[in-house]
């Protein structure tokens, strides 16, 4: 669905056989920064026990069934676990085959998604993720039924929006229309911090 979308606008901005634009000079320099930073990260926390708190934490804290109150306490300590990145340990300081530098990267890419997880299920308080087990009387729809955006800062300060659920795509509307004799009825649920969907058809 996606490669088919990204496809077509490819086939709207794009000329056949045109040329890259030239990259700015300093076009590597994030990335570069970013991975000195780690190489010569000398904390005193081992990356390997911070990943492990951040394991424990979104297991323990943000679990397909949860509570308010529980997620409140995760987005605590997850918001802590995020604050003693500074403090992370690379012992291994080579370029060649180290594994403690990728595992780092690794992990710092992994606090980033674990934090705006966090909070977006904290700040979903209809209490959707009650549908996996089989529907709940108290779901809020109307309010909830949408897709969470959230924006993590430099400052580790998460930024919340939404946009609404589209029940059907274009593709999907002409295939209700060809079908003859035939009602193809397709419906999603997006749950954000439990990265789980369900797709219901009905004929």
């Amino acid at each position: 669905m996606f490669g088919r979308a990204a496809a077509l606008r490819c086939a709207e901005i794009l000329a056949p056989n045109d040329k890259h634009p030239d990259l700015p000079k300093d076009s590597a320099e994030l990335s570069l920064s970013r991975l000195d930073r780690f190489r010569h990260a000398s904390g005193g926390t081992a990356t390997a026990q911070m990943r492990l708190k951040m394991q424990k934490v979104m297991q323990t804290n943000c679990a397909v069934f949860r509570t308010g109150e529980v997620l409140d306490e995760g987005r605590k300590l997850i918001d802590d676990l995020l604050g003693g990145v500074p403090d992370i340990r690379v012992s291994d300081r080579s370029l060649i085959w180290n594994s403690d530098l990728v595992e780092t990267l690794e992990f710092d890419n992994l606090i980033a998604q674990a934090v705006v997880t966090m909070h977006s299920a904290a700040n979903r308080t209809g209490k959707p993720w009650r549908a996996c087990a089989g529907g709940s009387p108290n779901r809020d729809d109307r309010n909830w039924m949408k897709h969470t955006l959230a924006w993590l800062d430099n400052k580790g300060k998460v930024k919340i929006d939404y946009r609404p659920v589209h029940h059907l795509y274009a593709h999907q509307r002409n295939i209700v229309h060809r079908a003859e004799g035939t009602r193809i009825l397709i419906r999603s649920f997006g749950f954000a911090a439990a990265s789980s969907s369900r797709c219901e058809i009905s004929l």
